[in-house]
Formats: structure tokens, C-alpha cells, sequence
């Protein structure tokens, strides 16, 4: 196993991208879903990514967005990775593929038969396992996701419920490739908590050191 990585987000001001970085974050997400509490718009976004250090990946999320609606966002703002959040189809997840993170939300009934099945699709660069539909902070038992991800050689994210008290004990049950907050380093919805993403990702680093 090798460290975990680390994605902060929903994130919508300078400070907190630069927090993120400072601190060690492997990626930095952008939220193009306009009735989230962190949606940004992308020409924003594109200014705040342009500032960002080397090595720092962008990540920009989507919600069951068109073809049209995904190239115009595109467009403004070009990020490394795409996420989708959403229930699309495997067609629209294949356009719009490479370079490309499917999010699914856990359930222990089905919840091997979707990481088989997005595993199995070559432009799925990773799978994002989320305990609600996202950014609601609900967690699950990271264990269960251990379990179900034996054979996968896709990464797996984790996500849902995570903060810095927790991730450690996370990381250590589900053994992921990396890990992804949002809510849990934010002081209110939708406002990001610059001590607690630091303390996040002192936390990751934390637990790593214990397990490498």
C-alpha cells in the first residue's frame, strides 16, 4: 500500500484551495452543480486553478450533466479530472472518459457488483465510494468496502462522513487509494474550515506513518 492521496472538495474560495495545497492535498474538487451549496462557476474556478502549484490536480464534478452542458463548463474551465456524481449512463461515462472518477453511493447489498461493474469500464481511471448522493457527510462501515473491493484493481476513493477525527480509522479499515471531504472540513455547509483541512490532511499523513 501506498500513501493515501488526498482530494479536498467542493472548494470555492482561494484560500481554502491554497490551504488544501499548503497542506498537502493531492487534488482540489470543483463543484459544477448549480444548486449545490458549493457550486462555483467555472471561469471562477479556472482563475483560482491557474494559481495552483505544480503537481496539484483539478478535479471538476458534475451531476448527470449533458454532453453539451459538460463541453460548455469544459470549455471555461478545463480540469485534469472528471467526476460524475450523478446516476448517468455508461455511454455518457465512456464519452466522457478518459481521465475520468464514477462516484456510487454504498450500499452493502450491491455495493461489489457496481465496483465490478465500473472496473470494468477502461475510462474509469478510479471509483469514488460515497455514503449518500454527496456532500451530505454520511459515513458507512469501512470495513464492508474492504471486503467488496478484494479483485478490484481500479483505485477506490473513499468519501462520506469523513473529518480529522475519523479518516485515520477510515483509512486503516478500508485501506483506499485515496480519500475525499468536503463537508467534514467546513465550519458551516458550504464554507471550508481552513484549520480543519489542515488538520485533515495532517491526519491522512498521520495514519499513513503508522501503516507504510
Amino acid at each position: 500500500m501506498g500513501r493515501t492521496r488526498i482530494k479536498i472538495c467542493g472548494i470555492t474560495t482561494r484560500e481554502a484551495m491554497h490551504a488544501a495545497a499548503g497542506a498537502g492535498a493531492d487534488a482540489v474538487g470543483f463543484v459544477f452543480v448549480e444548486k449545490s451549496p458549493r457550486n462555483i462557476h467555472p471561469r471562477e474556478a479556472w482563475r483560482m486553478a491557474c494559481e495552483l502549484p505544480p503537481m496539484v490536480t483539478t478535479v471538476g464534478l458534475y451531476v448527470n450533466p449533458s454532453l453539451d452542458e459538460f463541453a460548455e463548463i469544459e470549455q471555461q474551465c478545463p480540469t485534469m479530472l472528471t467526476q460524475l456524481h450523478g446516476n448517468e449512463q455508461d455511454r455518457l461515462v465512456k464519452e466522457l472518459g478518459p481521465e475520468l472518477i464514477k462516484a456510487v453511493k454504498f450500499d452493502p447489498e450491491t455495493i461489489a457488483g457496481r465496483l465490478k461493474h465500473y472496473d470494468a469500464i477502461d475510462e474509469v481511471s478510479a471509483i469514488l465510494v460515497d455514503g449518500s448522493d454527496g456532500g451530505e457527510g454520511v459515513a458507512f462501515d469501512w470495513s464492508l468496502l474492504a471486503e467488496a473491493a478484494e479483485g478490484i484493481t481500479t483505485p477506490i476513493i473513499l468519501a462520506g462522513g469523513l473529518d480529522p477525527s475519523n479518516v485515520g480509522e477510515a483509512i486503516e479499515k478500508a485501506r483506499p487509494f485515496a480519500v475525499d471531504v468536503s463537508s467534514g472540513v467546513e465550519s458551516e455547509r458550504g464554507v471550508k474550515d481552513l484549520g480543519k483541512i489542515r488538520a485533515f490532511c495532517q491526519a491522512v499523513q498521520t495514519a499513513d506513518s503508522k501503516l507504510l
